[in-house]
C-alpha cells in the first residue's frame, strides 16, 4: 500500500500545503452529509412524516446514547457527538464503494482525536471555569500533576491511534485480496471480497466510529467532573 499523492499544493509563506485525495473525500462527505441534514430537516411537523420519523429516531438513538452513558446533565453536546459518529462512519464506510477511507490516514484521523480532544477541555473549562479546571489537575493531591498532564495528552493519541490502526489494517487486507484474486480471474473479484466488505466496512468501521465516540463521550465526562 503506498501513500497517496498530493493533488496540488499550495504555499502558506513556506510551508508547503499539500491537498490529498482524503482532503476531498472529506470535503465531499462533510457537503453530503449538510446537504442531507438540511434536506431531512425541512418542513418538520408535529404528525411527523416517514422522513421526519427517521430523523427523530436517529436523534433520539444519539440522544440515548449520552444520557444512558454519561447522564442527562451532558445532554448539550448531543448535537457534537451526533456529528461526530455520523462523520467518522460514513468515512469508515467509503470502502463500500470504492473509495479508500480517509480515516487510513493517520493525519485524518490525528485531527479528528484532536478536535474531541479541545471539546473534552473546552467543555470542562466551561463547566468548572478557569480557575476549577486547573485546579482538577492537582487533585487529590499536587504531586500526581505530571500523570494528571500525561493522561490528558494520551487522549488524542490513543483515539487517533486506535482508529488509524484498525482502518489502515482492513483496508490493506482488502486491498491484499484484491491484488490476489485479480492473479486468479477478474470474476472472482466480484463475489469473493464480499463477505471481507461486511466484516471489514460495516460492523468493523461501525465499531470503531462506537468507540471513538464512545471515548470522547466517557472522557468528557471524567474530565469535567475532575475539574
Amino acid at each position: 500500500m503506498e501513500p497517496s499523492e498530493a493533488i496540488f499544493s499550495f504555499y502558506l509563506g513556506k510551508i508547503a500545503i499539500d491537498i490529498k485525495p482524503e482532503a476531498i473525500v472529506e470535503l465531499v462527505i462533510v457537503l453530503l452529509i449538510l446537504a442531507l441534514a438540511w434536506w431531512s430537516t425541512r418542513n418538520m411537523q408535529i404528525r411527523p412524516t416517514k422522513k421526519q420519523t427517521i430523523v427523530e429516531w436517529i436523534y433520539n438513538m444519539i440522544n440515548n446514547a449520552v444520557v444512558s452513558n454519561i447522564g442527562e446533565s451532558f445532554i448539550s453536546i448531543v448535537p457534537f457527538v451526533g456529528a461526530l459518529g455520523i462523520f467518522v462512519l460514513v468515512m469508515n464506510l467509503t470502502g463500500l464503494v470504492g473509495i479508500s477511507p480517509p480515516t487510513k490516514n493517520f493525519s485524518v484521523t490525528l485531527t479528528l482525536a484532536l478536535m474531541s480532544f479541545i471539546v473534552v477541555q473546552g467543555y470542562a473549562i466551561k463547566k468548572n471555569g478557569v480557575g476549577g479546571y486547573f485546579k482538577g489537575y492537582l487533585e487529590p493531591v499536587s504531586f500526581i500533576l505530571p500523570i494528571t498532564i500525561l493522561e490528558r495528552v494520551m487522549l488524542p493519541i490513543s483515539l487517533s491511534l486506535r482508529l488509524f490502526g484498525n482502518m489502515l489494517a482492513a483496508t490493506f487486507i482488502i486491498e491484499l485480496v484484491y491484488e490476489s484474486l485479480e492473479k486468479v480471474a477478474w470474476f472472482a473479484q466480484l463475489v469473493i471480497p464480499i463477505p471481507l466488505h461486511l466484516y471489514f466496512d460495516i460492523f468493523d468501521g461501525g465499531i470503531q466510529a462506537v468507540i471513538f465516540v464512545m471515548l470522547t463521550m466517557i472522557n468528557i465526562k471524567i474530565v469535567s467532573e475532575h475539574s
